[in-house]
């Protein structure tokens, strides 16, 4: 018991300092090159599910609200209950373009998912973890093993999953789409051999399979994104602009940041993002969202990446 506890203690000081670098590195950044005054020079977008409340409550009425901020492109994360018909009709009505959205596949068919995709206009079907499908793909007795959320990802557990990703990506090839997988921290933690995302990038098609890159999950489990764009360039068309406050990772909510009051300065990310093919962007935070509310979050965010040049 006294190696084990020695052991996570070692863990948890090996985390600390790979995230003090990554956060420190992209901090020691600032003051770099200016950018434009919108990134990439076009709509700034935002995942809709940083407004999940609102967007549920009053669905038109939130989206209207979006636009009215400034936002031109969204990233859906479900539908507020409705179809994925119906909620394309929303969007049309606020004014909105949705390049891609976040789905649900269910082993077996992902035609469902695919179909919703078009209904959205989506040219990206994304999806964040696949844990549940590869650990339901698993032998009963180690499947509850193999979905702990608290646990990083192993190096086997990488390799069904790219495995899995490559079958949708191929699939959603065939049905004009393009699959991207979004990662959150746990992809990031060390393993004996290497580290789960890698992994990932490595055992993928390009073709089939590209990448979002949750900037603010990625530097949170002590990586550093402009690392990625730089080693795989044309992988990563997307990114999730996020920010946690200080010490997030040491607490168990994670409670995230409004951009521009966390500890990244997202110019160095930017600027790397771009030149590694980088196509769309998209605002995020997350909870608890107890200092402002979600819509408020969303225009101190939109404040702040329309002011990043």
């Amino acid at each position: 018991m006294i190696a084990a506890l020695q052991a996570r203690c070692s863990r948890r000081r090996l985390l600390a300092g790979t995230l003090h670098t990554a956060v420190a590195a992209l901090l020691a950044a600032a003051g770099g090159p200016a950018l434009r005054a919108s990134p990439l020079g076009g709509p700034i977008g935002i995942q809709l599910y940083a407004v999940r409340e609102d967007l549920q409550a009053q669905p038109l009425r939130t989206l209207q609200a979006v636009r009215q901020i400034g936002f031109g492109e969204v990233e859906t994360a479900g539908f507020a209950g409705l179809s994925a018909q119906r909620f394309r009709g929303l969007l049309d009505d606020a004014g909105l373009s949705c390049p891609s959205a976040h789905l649900q596949f269910e082993r077996g068919s992902f035609d469902s998912a695919f179909e919703q995709a078009h209904a959205l206009g989506a040219h990206y079907a994304a999806s964040g973890s696949l844990r549940d499908l590869v650990s339901s793909a698993v032998a009963p007795q180690a499947a509850p093993a193999a979905a702990a959320p608290s646990r990083g990802m192993t190096l086997d557990e990488a390799r069904r999953t790219a495995e899995l990703a490559n079958r949708i990506g191929e699939q959603a090839q065939r049905a004009g789409l393009q699959y991207v997988y979004h990662n959150h921290d746990f992809e990031f933690v060390p393993q004996p051999g290497g580290i789960g995302y890698d992994v990932l990038l490595e055992q993928t098609d390009p073709t089939l399979v590209q990448f979002e890159i949750d900037c603010g999950w990625m530097i949170l489990g002590g990586r550093d994104p402009r690392s990625y764009f730089a080693r795989y360039p044309g992988r990563f068309p997307l990114i999730h602009v996020k920010d946690f406050l200080p010490g997030a990772a040491h607490r168990p909510d994670h409670p995230g940041a409004e951009l521009g009051h966390g500890m990244i300065d997202y110019r160095p990310v930017f600027a790397a993002a771009e030149t590694a093919g980088l196509k769309h962007y998209f605002a995020e935070q997350e909870g608890p969202f107890t200092r402002v509310s979600q819509l408020d979050a969303a225009r101190q965010a939109y404040a702040y990446l329309s002011k990043l040049g």
